[in-house]
C-alpha cells in the first residue's frame, strides 16, 4: 500500500521523479489569438460574388477586382438577378427580340433605390456558365443596356485559381 501511494505521487509529478510541471496555457492562447487575427484580417482581401448555383465560370488573366455590383448569374437553365429568378434560358435562346424584357424590368427594380439624377454609373456583373451560347449573352448584355446599367462586367475565375486548375494543383 506504501508503494502505491509513491507510484502515486510521482506519475503526477508531485514526488522526486522530475515532472515536468503544469502546461503552459498562456503561450498557446497567445499563438491561437494571433492565428485568428491573421485569419481575419487577410479573409477580408477578396470580394466574394454570391455563387448559388453550381455553374463553372471561364478563367482570367486580369488582376483586377469587382466592385460591388448588381449580379446576374445564369446557369445552364435560368437567369438569375441578385439570387431571384427572372426567365428561363431557354426563353432568352428562343426570343427574336434583341432585348429581353423580363431582364430589363428585374434590372430596372434593382435599380430603383439609385437616384434618378445621380452621377453615379450603374453596374452590373454578368455571371455564366462558361458553354452559354453567344447569341444568349448578347441579348443579356443589351438588356442590361438597355435597362441603363453603364458598366457591364463578365465573371471569370482569378488567375491563380485558372493556373492550378491547369495544372492539376
Amino acid at each position: 500500500m506504501i508503494r502505491t501511494g509513491m507510484r502515486r505521487h510521482t506519475r503526477h509529478g508531485k514526488g522526486g521523479g522530475g515532472g515536468h510541471g503544469p502546461l503552459a496555457l498562456i503561450p498557446m492562447i497567445d499563438m491561437l489569438m494571433i492565428l485568428v487575427v491573421y485569419l481575419l484580417v487577410h479573409s477580408a482581401d477578396t470580394e466574394i460574388l454570391p455563387n448559388t448555383q453550381n455553374i463553372s465560370i471561364p478563367h482570367s488573366a486580369s488582376e483586377l477586382k469587382p466592385r460591388p455590383a448588381t449580379v446576374v448569374t445564369v446557369t445552364r437553365d435560368m437567369l438569375y438577378v441578385n439570387g431571384e429568378a427572372v426567365v428561363s434560358v431557354a426563353e432568352v435562346g428562343g426570343s427574336s427580340e434583341p432585348v429581353v424584357e423580363a431582364l430589363q424590368a428585374a434590372l430596372g427594380r434593382e435599380a430603383a433605390p439609385m437616384l434618378p439624377g445621380a452621377s453615379e454609373q450603374r453596374e452590373v456583373t454578368v455571371m455564366a456558365e462558361k458553354s452559354l451560347p453567344y447569341a444568349v449573352l448578347r441579348k443579356i448584355v443589351a438588356s442590361c443596356a438597355a435597362a441603363d446599367y453603364t458598366k457591364v462586367s463578365l465573371a471569370v475565375v482569378e488567375r491563380e485559381q485558372a493556373l492550378m486548375a491547369r495544372t492539376g494543383a
